[in-house]
């Protein structure tokens, strides 16, 4: 399964969102942020415990459960899901 941490507002966010859509492949979404212009606060404990494992609560955060990758920066999880699920 695939988890994305993603931020509606955010265009790097929007970019792996985009490549899940183009792929077909299912995901599930979590808006950890709370609306605003740099990005918003972490919305719970449970999310920001999972955003910390990269070190830096950096979104989009990507989840491979089956693979047991994580991974952020959005070009890296583009490349990722076109080299595994394309």
């Amino acid at each position: 399964m695939l988890e994305l941490y993603q931020s509606e507002g955010c265009p790097h966010s929007e970019k792996v969102r985009e490549k899940l859509s183009e792929l077909g492949v299912s995901y599930v979404n979590h808006n950890p942020r709370l609306p605003g212009a740099d990005g918003g606060d972490v919305t719970n404990e449970l999310t920001h415990s999972v955003l910390s494992t990269v070190g830096d609560d950096q979104i989009p955060f990507l989840v491979d459960t089956e693979r047991g990758v994580t991974m952020h920066e959005s070009d890296d999880i583009v490349a990722y899901l076109e080299q595994q699920y394309a």
